[in-house]
């Protein structure tokens, strides 16, 4: 086309010169069971123009000049019903409705000098657009965005975008790959949203599902049968076609949406959803491909591409050369689910692994995921794959994400299902952890906003969905009780939506301003001071104190142990050892611990630290963690005569370890 080449294999796309200067918009799409497609123009006005076979290949293209963005379209197969197109770019009356043309190249960017975030570097904050704030568009989300500077996180990751059907969603249903939900603004509003994230220094990432498509407004396979895969149906459905006959153009569609939204968005970087719902034989694995096209679209710039893979298949963070996806980061589960056993002693449901241990904690921090191959009871078989040659920077760890606060059923979020105190001594060992924290919307100031399950659906799938969620709630031996079962929130009623929706003003209140400075001040220990960050091996280890409490220790690179640092966390009674016979516990040479930073810190909600460190020993409250610095040239040490010893033995010191002298 007189040098014209398109920017994606499929879709519509502006032309500014095509053949013999002509302007206008090309289509192409992929229907290899039709003989003939058109593309009948909906707006500015109502015409059909038939699309050229291009051999065999089961592609159909053409130029229709004098037209441009904005156009309204969809595609006739056959002579007989209309579609959407498969790579529609926008759908302004959802997935039933005509798709719209798309020029990406009118937007003006501002972000010239955006290069992404070190790796180091990322405290994610995942966020749904629909609930963050009450307008619930993209415009109002970035209005917010000042906030998140504040609070300290550096990278938003956005819950899954592409249209779905309905007024209110999680996003997981999606059925227009290419296509931002009308639901949070227009395509440019997205890239708006973007751009202004990047002034302010904040990454975008966003959440794609490439293992499976929503039950409703998915036309994929009135185009070709060949996008469903001959397997069994998976969890949420058919699965797709990534390895069988006519997989090309299957596996073309979906990795160039992962360079899509890199390149056209300036995105920097994906979440994949569920990946064990992604299956592919082929020589290279479609998630590898697609961190190949995403990595290519970004031109230089960092990305940063993570996997959600419940089997915890570590072959995600393996390099290609050796047979693995090159992602740079998986979710941990295991941290969370070990976490909230801590907090809550509920061992139920998908918890039944996990005893919220000291040492499960320890593990997770220094070692990522707790199950590397053992058996896994829940699940009666082994689970996970050996990863411990992976930095602790190669796991994504939370409290709360979408998922897990919702499957709590009523969608409590953890602080109120915990003592507030061990919530703050928990939320010290996930932002002080060297993995990647993830932070949930309103996790930062203790939003009263429970967020549950939520989809717009009609008729036997709305039935389908509420007893989907009714069955994963009777998991959980609490939930499973008739009465529990009768309270269950109705996840197609608008309210229940609404319900999840934030409330900024609740951030001034008591008890809630309290949990915005806890996570404030801990971010910003943790950008300020690189032993929080240090990916070094060795750089981190961990003992067990006492039956809820373990000690963190922070090895800096200074020879003299200057820069180390000590966490201890105590999520039971108060600790108090005067025989401490655990090395991690003593000092650098020539130094005492101080007391650096106190979840009981009453601008926290606490009541104030006595020093923790005294010659009765270590003492710890109740409930609170506790983060101590090495100060040279101090000591406990006193110096005292030799000690005696008698015929009937060594004598008591003369000193009582509980009188803290």
């Amino acid at each position: 086309m007189d040098g014209w080449r398109r920017r994606l294999p499929v879709g519509a796309e502006v032309v500014a010169r095509g053949p013999g200067g002509a302007s206008g918009v090309h289509f192409r799409v992929w229907a290899p069971v039709w003989r003939a497609v058109e593309v009948v123009i909906e707006w500015p006005d109502r015409r059909a123009v038939p699309l050229e076979r291009e051999g065999e290949s089961g592609y159909f293209s053409a130029l229709v000049p004098g037209l441009g963005a904005g156009a309204t379209y969809r595609y006739r197969l056959g002579g007989g019903e209309l579609f959407p197109d498969p790579a529609s770019r926008f759908q302004p009356e959802g997935p039933f409705g005509p798709s719209q043309v798309i020029d990406p190249s009118t937007f003006a960017w501002t972000d010239g000098a955006w290069t992404g975030i070190e790796p180091h570097r990322h405290v994610l904050y995942e966020l749904h657009l629909g609930t963050f704030t009450p307008e619930g568009t993209c415009a109002a989300a970035a209005e917010r965005f000042p906030d998140l500077v504040e609070l300290g996180v550096t990278t938003i990751e956005l819950m899954p975008v592409a249209d779905f059907p309905g007024a209110f969603g999680w996003g997981y249903d999606g059925v227009n790959l290419y296509a931002p939900s009308r639901l949070y603004g227009d395509p440019d509003d997205l890239r708006r949203l973007v751009d202004r994230a990047h002034e302010l220094g904040l990454a975008v990432i966003l959440d794609v599902v490439y293992n499976h498509l929503g039950p409703s407004g998915n036309f994929l396979y009135q185009f070709s049968p060949s996008y469903r895969a001959d397997r069994p149906p998976g969890e949420w459905g058919d699965t797709l076609n990534f390895d069988g006959p006519d997989s090309g153009p299957v596996r073309e569609l979906f990795a160039c949406n992962a360079g899509y939204w890199i390149s056209e968005f300036h995105l920097d970087g994906l979440r994949l959803d569920a990946t064990q719902g992604i299956h592919d034989r082929s020589p290279e694995h479609i998630l590898a491909e697609v961190a190949r096209r995403a990595r290519e679209a970004a031109a230089g710039r960092r990305v940063f591409l993570a996997a959600e893979n419940e089997p915890q298949d570590a072959r995600h963070l393996h390099p290609v050369e050796v047979g693995g996806f090159g992602l740079d980061a998986m979710w941990n589960d295991d941290f969370h689910h070990s976490a909230v056993v801590a907090a809550t002693g509920a061992v139920e449901g998908y918890y039944h692994g996990y005893r919220g241990a000291p040492q499960e904690l320890v593990s997770a921090v220094k070692r990522g995921f707790l199950y590397q191959g053992q058996m896994y009871p829940w699940q009666q078989n082994p689970r996970g794959s050996p990863a411990l040659d992976q930095p602790p920077g190669r796991f994504v760890i939370y409290l709360e994400n979408h998922d897990q606060v919702a499957n709590s059923a009523f969608g409590d979020r953890l602080h109120r299902l915990t003592s507030p105190g061990r919530h703050r001594a928990l939320t010290a060992l996930l932002l002080l952890a060297p993995g990647v924290p993830l932070l949930f919307q309103g996790q930062e100031f203790s939003s009263s906003h429970r967020w549950q399950f939520f989809a717009d659906h009609e008729g036997e799938l709305a039935d389908a969905v509420r007893r989907g969620r009714a069955e994963l709630a009777a998991q959980f031996a609490s939930l499973h009780t008739p009465e529990a079962q009768a309270a269950l929130p109705d996840p197609i009623d608008r309210a229940t939506f609404r319900s999840c929706v934030l409330d900024y003003a609740e951030r001034e209140l008591p008890g809630h301003r309290e949990a915005w400075n806890l996570h404030c001040d801990l971010l910003a220990l943790r950008r300020d001071d690189p032993a929080f960050t240090d990916q070094r091996p060795g750089a981190i280890d961990g003992a067990v104190l006492a039956a809820e409490a373990l000690a963190l220790r922070y090895l800096g690179r200074d020879r003299a142990g200057l820069d180390d640092r000590l966490l201890i966390v105590n999520l039971g009674a108060t600790l108090k050892l005067a025989v401490a016979p655990e090395p991690l516990l003593a000092p650098p040479a020539g130094s005492a611990w101080r007391l650096a930073w106190s979840s009981e810190e009453p601008r926290y909600g606490g009541r104030g630290t006595p020093p923790p460190c005294t010659r009765a020993g270590l003492r710890v409250p109740a409930h609170a963690a506790v983060l101590l610095a090495p100060v040279p040239g101090a000591s406990l040490r006193v110096e005292r005569p030799a000690p005696a010893w008698g015929a009937s033995g060594p004598q008591e010191p003369d000193w009582d370890p509980e009188a803290g002298r």
